[in-house]
């Protein structure tokens, strides 16, 4: 990855990187079995931290290094006066050395492993631990394994993972198969890319880190990306000056509400007014107009029947937000040729991106591009769950493709360039799967665009903004959350060195 000026956030790292931190640690220790037992420490450490009263604690161990790290975690917690079982498959015997010494060294402090077949009484623990799959498994879990995972969700206790959960794909994000859904995750040595995006958010529960004394090994180690939460918007934007105009705020002008779709225009002017653009103006058609002044009288608003009506907006445009509720028709595509032919600084979102992947074209380099996964796919010419499987090549492959800015929204919204670090965003909720969200992300990223940031950066700033504002909103629930309700936390956060 090229480097890059902007290092807000909490760098995440690839199963390579992860790998390559092993080695170094193994090779100055002399003993590979010195980070194992560190592991297994740290993990105890976390079930005295968060399940303190514990007694009776079932380690379901795998075959591999990451059962090792559950061996050495059961050894602990037998020494410390609790009932330990170790819990395993027929098939699952250690099969590293480092995981054959760590459970050796469980058995001769006097613990027994059991065999994990069916009618494996869990309900008798107060805590499950999962030690089964670490960062080496990317495929889906045999007929065997996934049972064993069944069980385990279906066991109603608190789970702590090791590493990252069973059946997670450390890389991607994604569960190819079954996979278990923690209470806990404890990661070791470094944050792991792949359990920030995609599937992997429904099943690690709240993420806590281990370092095992290796983050000095992560110096000059490449990050896979970096992880945009809340913290990451206090002071993104600079204050404004006390002699500031509306000019020195940037004009955005929407473009789109086609018939039946007007909603989707208004609510992308709306975000953009409340993240703070100069001037806002609206391009649709004429039936839209009055609705539209009702609702939001600060906007410009001018009724569009030809692409020719288009250039007194057009012309003064600093960012365009083409896409919401455009629609694919004759009316639609005229618009999206005219906007695209000006050489505009354009985000396109919506049915600007369905136009796009049906007659694909050049596109400036500060384009931004806001896909959900079904528009992404329909981009890639691939399907949706090829995209969920690897979120970070799809967004990767999307910049690269096109030569801009993308926001792959979603669990995890990813944004990505050609030359830049991805970021990922850590906030939002289920809440915000609703119709007119992405509008209102298309208005927050246009005005920070406008508002001075680049392309990347404003999409970066926007797509963590628009998140965080769907939390603070959603504090009353997700169910029932609607666009409109994240317009006053999207103000707030616009000012985010205010927000207490």
């Amino acid at each position: 990855m090229d480097a890059d000026p902007d290092h807000r956030g909490t760098p995440l790292y690839d199963v390579a990187a992860l790998r390559a931190v092993e080695a170094r640690a193994a090779g100055r220790s002399g003993d590979a079995f010195i980070l194992m037992a560190r592991a297994g420490q740290a993990a105890w450490r976390e079930v005295l931290r968060h399940w303190p009263q514990a007694h009776r604690i079932a380690v379901v161990c795998g075959p591999g290094n990451n059962g090792g790290d559950g061996y050495e975690l059961a050894r602990h917690a037998l020494l410390a006066g609790r009932q330990v079982r170790v819990l395993r498959l027929q098939a699952h015997a250690p099969r590293t050395s480092l995981a054959q010494r760590a459970c050796a060294a469980f058995i001769e402090a006097g613990g027994c492993v059991e065999d994990a077949g069916e009618g494996m009484p869990l309900a008798e623990s107060d805590l499950v631990v999962d030690a089964m799959f670490g960062i080496g498994l990317a495929r889906a879990p045999d007929a065997q394994a996934t049972a064993l995972i069944g069980a385990i969700n279906a066991a109603g206790l608190p789970v702590l993972s090791l590493d990252l959960p069973s059946g997670v794909d450390a890389a991607t994000g994604a569960a190819p198969g079954a996979a278990v859904r923690a209470t806990r995750t404890l990661q070791f040595i470094a944050a792991h890319a792949g359990l920030a995006t995609g599937a992997a958010l429904a099943c690690t529960g709240a993420l806590s880190l281990a370092p095992l004394e290796c983050a000095h090994l992560l110096a000059d180690v490449p990050m896979a990306a970096l992880r945009l939460d809340a913290g990451d918007l206090s002071g993104w934007l600079a204050p404004r000056r006390r002699d500031a105009h509306k000019g020195d705020s940037g004009y955005v002008l929407c473009v789109g509400g086609d018939l039946g779709t007007g909603g989707a225009v208004m609510l992308a002017a709306d975000a953009a007014l409340r993240c703070g653009a100069g001037l806002v103006g609206i391009a649709t058609r004429p039936e839209h107009v009055a609705p539209a002044l009702a609702r939001r009288p600060e906007a410009m608003v001018r009724g569009i029947d030809t692409p020719a009506l288009l250039e007194p907006q057009l012309s003064r445009a600093g960012v365009v937000a083409l896409g919401p509720g455009l629609g694919q028709a004759e009316w639609g595509s005229a618009l999206y040729r005219r906007v695209l032919e000006a050489d505009r600084r354009v985000l396109l979102d919506a049915d600007a991106l369905n136009l796009l992947a049906g007659e694909p074209r050049t596109l400036r380099a500060d384009t931004v591009l806001t896909p959900h996964p079904g528009e992404a796919a329909r981009l890639l010419g691939m399907r949706v769950a090829e995209v969920q499987g690897n979120r970070y090549a799809a967004a990767r492959l999307l910049a690269e493709r096109h030569g801009c800015v993308v926001v792959l929204k979603g669990a995890g919204s990813l944004v990505a360039a050609p030359g830049r670090v991805p970021r990922v965003v850590a906030a939002g909720n289920p809440g915000m799967a609703v119709g007119g969200m992405g509008d209102l992300l298309s208005g927050c990223i246009a005005a920070l665009w406008a508002q001075g940031l680049d392309a990347f950066e404003a999409a970066c700033c926007g797509a963590l903004l628009h998140a965080v504002a769907g939390d603070t909103a959603a504090r009353d629930g997700e169910r029932g959350l609607l666009p409109g309700d994240l317009l006053d936390s999207m103000r707030r956060w616009s000012n985010a060195e205010a927000v207490s």
